[in-house]
Formats: structure tokens, sequence, C-alpha cells
């Protein structure tokens, strides 16, 4: 990806690196941050994973066992020398840095269908209590080198116990010898270099036997050492410096031990200093409220209730609200030129999405909706703010001409442009040609891009070609205010004199000014402005008809499926129709018997008629498959069933043209050519020109159109 220092410089980039860098734990992870560009393809998917799975760990009970630790570096580094002694501090961090590790490789596997990416990231990793049962051997929780550390060890410090304990018994009883003659001082002892010393009068040193040690600032007291202690002093030098070796001894073979797990320590270094860059960018994306979006594989970004990073942590701290912004670049408006009044956000708009698109590419989470999408550019080139260079004597348009110069050169159909204040720094007539021109190069390039302008010719230039779009900062027109909300779709105007006025600039120089220039240039920008604004609402219209037609392509749709529904229950009802007929002959031809047994026919001569029927009725029925019965009687329990239901079908049916027939005797009241109406559900109003039945003819002015008249509401 190719991105140049002065588009880091104008997009603000390393602001943003210097928001993350204080959540680091160590000072390299903080070097890290502060030098991160944004990262090859490949590698931004992974990371973005990695943070946002991070972030959600905030937010759920799987809290990733991760906090302060030490760095291992200075360790790792004097391992390589030959019979090199680590110290107790050293392994107390390599063992702290090694428990750490093995408690995460545990937490990332139990909960890995959370953590998929973290886990993946350390599936390298394996997991070994070795380096800390070796530590543990030796030091104890304090850091300290145990007493069984070797039985060498562990027998020196039994015979110091010893030593100790007679030092302090001979001097006690020498302490309690002198302490009523009159010899101490009022401190009576007194500590040097890790000894008990008797505190003398300096008059009186000679009456204590011992080796002086020392005196106090003033002279007047006399530090010694008695002679009841001095053999077991020397006894307990010798013990210290046996001591001494020997933990040198263990040290040694304990460094030795380690240094065969160097490879796994340097494995174990690297990743935390990885996942505390992690943790750092998921506590800045929880401090500014940050999500991932849907990451797209084409160029395409498509931003919902966006804000500026910075902008939002300020407005944050000062209790200000900040105005989140929505805008797509995609194939169908591949470049979007915004117009509107100065500080009225068009730069900061720009900006916006810039440095998003970066901290994206970066692996940063951004504070937009879940629902924005977000592709990649191999390219963002800049041209924001005043260029001018005092060193290589060039104005600010030359600056802008050479910048432009650059972009030109490397503009493709990969790559995102952000031009603020496109074609000023000449005559505006030339200067606007000639922006119009760098404007149709970038269109035929394919590229992608956002400017911001107050160029006439630029804003129509965007209304003629296909894949651009107009957008504008809304403005409040009663009080000469910016809302700071971006509007796609719309033209923008610079009312210059209305804030010149705002401004409280006199009203004859503004009026001067008015009449310095033609009066078709200066009621252009507003027609402009007016037209696009109307051109707008037409959209809009043509978008909640185009929604209508697909409900009435929907409805047809269900009505079609109706009708097939009518016709199969039809054919169904004719069914049992037939068979209830069927039924029916039955029963008379059973009647027509009764009658003949009644006027004294035989039984003999109904039974051999009554068979015959039952043999004919047999044979019909072993025509018919076991499968045909039961589908038979399904849908003559179903047809029956929905005969019921058709009853209630046709009074809910009476009772909806009842309603229907009062809601048009009511609507006949205001129903007249004339009326102001709109079309349910939406917000543009029109005039009805005529009806005709039930079809009411509507005026919006640019076009009209037909509706039904219960589609339509009076305004």
């Amino acid at each position: 990806m190719q991105i140049s220092e002065d588009t880091l410089k104008e997009l603000e980039y390393s602001k943003i690196l210097e928001e993350i860098a204080p959540f680091c734990y160590s000072e390299r992870a903080k070097e890290t941050v502060l030098s991160l560009h944004p990262l090859r393809k490949s590698e931004i998917l992974d990371n973005l994973n990695s943070t946002n799975e991070y972030l959600g760990s905030f937010h759920n009970q799987n809290i990733i066992p991760f906090h302060e630790y030490n760095p291992i570096e200075t360790e790792l580094k004097m391992l390589l020398i030959e019979n090199f002694i680590l110290e107790a501090k050293s392994f107390h961090k390599i063992r702290n840095l090694s428990q750490c590790v093995n408690a995460l490789i545990f937490h990332f596997e139990k909960f890995k269908e959370y953590f998929p990416t973290l886990h993946k990231n350390l599936a390298h990793i394996p997991y070994t209590k070795e380096i800390i049962l070796l530590i543990n051997k030796v030091f104890n929780r304090f850091g300290e080198v145990k007493n069984e550390a070797t039985p060498h060890l562990q027998n020196i410090r039994e015979q110091l116990q010893i030593v100790r304990k007679n030092i302090q018994e001979n001097f006690d009883k020498t302490l309690t010898h002198f302490a009523q003659s009159g010899v101490l001082d009022d401190i009576r002892e007194s500590v040097l270099d890790d000894r008990r010393v008797l505190a003398v009068k300096s008059a009186m040193k000679k009456s204590v036997k011992g080796r002086i040690l020392g005196f106090s600032k003033t002279g007047s007291i006399c530090f010694i050492l008695p002679e009841s202690v001095i053999k077991y002093n020397v006894r307990w030098l010798e013990l210290i410096n046996e001591e001494k070796k020997e933990i040198e001894k263990i040290l040694l073979q304990l460094t030795k031990k380690i240094f065969e797990f160097r490879p796994l320590l340097e494995q174990y270094q690297e990743y935390v200093y990885q996942l505390d860059i992690v943790q750092a960018k998921a506590r800045y994306a929880d401090e500014i409220q940050a999500v991932m979006p849907e990451i797209m594989n084409e160029q395409r970004t498509e931003l919902i209730n966006a804000y500026h990073p910075v902008l939002f942590l300020t407005n944050k701290k000062e209790g200000k609200t900040t105005i989140p912004q929505t805008l797509t670049l995609d194939r169908e408006f591949r470049i979007i030129c915004i117009s509107g009044p100065n500080a009225g956000g068009k730069s900061i708009t720009l900006k916006t999405v810039g440095l998003l698109q970066l901290m994206i590419q970066s692996g940063i989470l951004i504070p937009v909706h879940p629902k924005s999408k977000v592709g990649f550019f191999n390219k963002i080139l800049t041209d924001i703010g005043d260029n001018q260079s005092i060193e290589e004597q060039l104005s600010t348009y030359s600056s802008r001409l050479r910048k432009m110069q650059q972009i030109i050169r490397q503009a493709d159909e990969h790559t995102l442009l952000l031009i603020d204040e496109f074609g000023t720094g000449s005559d505006p007539e030339l200067g606007g040609a000639l922006a119009e021109a760098f404007l149709e190069y970038f269109y035929e390039k394919k590229s992608y891009g956002i400017i911001t302008t107050h160029y006439t010719n630029i804003k129509l230039k965007i209304e003629e070609l296909k894949h651009t779009k107009n957008a504008s900062m809304l403005f409040n027109k009663k009080t000469l205010t910016p809302i700071y909300k971006l509007e796609t779709g719309q033209v923008g105007s610079s009312f210059t004199f209305e804030v010149a006025e705002k401004n409280r600039i006199p009203k004859e120089i503004i009026q001067k000014a008015k009449e310095k220039v033609e009066r078709e240039k200066v009621s252009l920008d507003k027609t402009l402005v007016h037209l696009q604004q109307e051109k707008y609402h037409v959209e809009k219209l043509k978008d909640d008809l185009n929604r209508q037609i697909d409900n009435s392509s929907e409805k047809n749709k269900e009505l079609s499926d109706m009708l097939n529904s009518y016709k199969q229950k039809l054919i169904n009802f004719q069914r049992l129709y037939d068979e209830e007929t069927r039924l029916n002959q039955f029963g008379q031809k059973f009647e027509k018997f009764i009658e003949a047994y009644s006027s004294g026919k035989t039984k003999s001569d109904i039974i051999k008629d009554f068979t015959k029927i039952l043999e004919q009725e047999k044979y019909k029925k072993t025509q018919i498959s076991e499968k045909e019965k039961i589908q038979t009687q399904k849908q003559r329990s179903k047809v029956k069933s929905e005969l019921k239901k058709e009853d209630i079908k046709q009074q809910l049916e009476q009772a909806k043209e009842k309603a229907v027939k009062t809601t048009f005797d009511q609507a006949e009241k205001w129903l007249k050519n004339g009326t102001k109406v709109k079309i349910k559900g939406s917000a543009s109003a029109a005039t009805i020109d005529k009806i005709e039945d039930k079809t009411a003819f509507l005026n919006y002015g640019l076009f009209t159109t037909q509706i039904s008249i219960y589609e339509i509401e009076k305004v």
C-alpha cells in the first residue's frame, strides 16, 4: 500500500497513534504503535479480528488474563554470553512471563469459539510448565533462593543461624555488663555494616575491649564491636562468603538450563508484544466506541454515522455533541463533491473519511455504525490545507499545482483521492477551468475520491457525469449557522454575502459587492441550489414510487398465488360435489328399495337387486388405490373446513367493503380538483388535477402521476 508521509500528516494520523500508545504496557509496544503504518492487505483482517475479539472480552465474562508485564529482552541478550549468571530479578521476570503465556494459552483454548483469531495466533506456542518448575525449585515466591536449593546451601544457612544466635547472645551479655557502668551513651547500641556495636562514650573507650569501627559526627560516641563477638563475626563473614559462592553456582546452573528454552522465551516475548499492541488498540476502540465494520473485497466505502475519532474525544471531554456523517463511495458513485459555506464541516468530513480508511488499513477499529462497509485502496492521495513553502519560495497555488502533478502521476482505479478546496489558489475562472479538467482526468482514470469546492462549474460538471454525485454541508438559512451535517444528492451554497452580513460586515459594502458582480452570477449559486433541492425531492419521490411499484409487484404475486389457490379449491369443491352427488344418488336408490318393500315386493327380490348394486360399488372401490382413498379423505376434510372459513371470509369482505365505502364517503368531502394531497408514507405534496372513477391524477409540477384515491391523504 502506498501512503506518503504528507498524506499521513495531512490526515493527522499520528494523533490516533498518540492516543493509542499510552494504553500499551511496555515501552517497545508504545514505540511500535507510534511508528505504525498501514499494513499489507493480507495482515489487515487478522489485526482487525484480533482487536475486535479483545474488545468483545470487555463486555462479557471471558476476561482475557493479560496484564502489565516486564519485558525480558535484556535477559535474552545476556543468555548468549558464555558463563553469564542471571540475577534473581531476571529469573522472576522470566517466570512471570511464562506464567502469563501459559494462562493465555489455557484461556484461548477454553474459549476458542469466542476468540478464534487470538487462539490461532497463539497456536504455534507450546504449553509447558518446565521453565516455571525449574525457577520455583530454586526461588521462593519472594524471589529469594531457597535453603533447599542444594544440600550445601542448606548446611551453610544452618551454620549461619547458629553463628547468628551466638553473636546475639554474647552481644546481649556484654551490653548488660556495661549498661550499669556509665560507659555507654544513652542510645547504648547501634548498627554498622549490618553488625551490632556498642555506643561507648569516647572518653571511656579504653574501658571496653574490642574493635573500634567508627565515631559519631560530633565525635562524642565511639562505636565498638565487643571482643566477645569478634570470633563469631569472623565466622559469620566466612559463611556469608561461602553462601554467596554457592548461590552463584546455583544460579549459573539455572542460567544454563534456562538457556535451553531461549527460542521459546523469544516466542513468548514477541507474542506478548503483539498482544500488548492488540489490547491497546482494543482499549482505544472502547474509548471512542469503535466497531469492526463489514470488510469488503472491493474498492468501496459505505460509512454510516461515522465520527472523526479525535474530534469525538475532544467534544466528549468538553461535554459537546459530535455530529456523525454518512456517505457512500462505490462503483455507481466514485466521486463525491462536497460544497457549502466555510467552517461548515467540509474539511473535517474529508479528513474523517481519509482517517477512518487509514485506521482500518492499519488494523484499528473505527467509530461507525456496525452495518458500515469498508473496502481497501492501494493508494490514498491527499491535498488538504495550505502547502505554501517559504523555503522553496513557492506560492500556495504553485505548491498545490506541484501536489496535483504528483497526484495525477499516481492516480488509478485503485486510488482514493481526498482534495480540499479543489481548484483554489488562482483566478476563479481560469483556476475553475483547470480544476474541471483535473476532475475529468480523475473520472476517466476511474479513481475514487471526495473533493470540496466553492466553484459552480465543478458542481455543474459533477451533475453531468454519470458516476459522480454532489453533496452539501447543511446550513441554517434563518440563523446563518452551519449544522455540520452532510446531505448527499444536494449542492451547497457558499452563502458568501449572507455569512458576511452575519459577521457584521457593513451592509453598504455588501451591497457594493453585489453590484460589482453580474446579477446572473449572483443568483446562479442560489438557483443551482434551489434546482438541486427540487431534484433531490423528485428523486426522493421517485424512490417512494419505486417502493410502491415493488409493493404492487409483491401484491400482484400474492394475488396470482391466491388465484391459483382458489382454482385448486374449485377443483376440490367439484370433487366433493361429485362425491356428495354420488352418495345422494345411492341414497335415492336405497329409498326406492324401502318403497318397493312397503309395496309388497319380496325380500329375496329386493336383496337380489341390492346385492347387484353392492357388487358394482365394490368393483369401483377396488379400482381406487389405498393411497388415493386417503388423499380423497384428506381433501374432503380440508374442503369442508375451508367451506366454513369461506363463510367467515365472506363476512370479512363485506365488512371491508363497508369500511372502504365509509372512507370513500368521508373522502368525497375533500376529493376535489386543486386539493393539496400526498401519497401515504410520502413527504412530497401534490395537487389533484382531476378524479376519474376512483383514480386521482396528481400534479407534482415537473410531472404528473395517477393513483387510487384510497392511497392518498389530505395535506
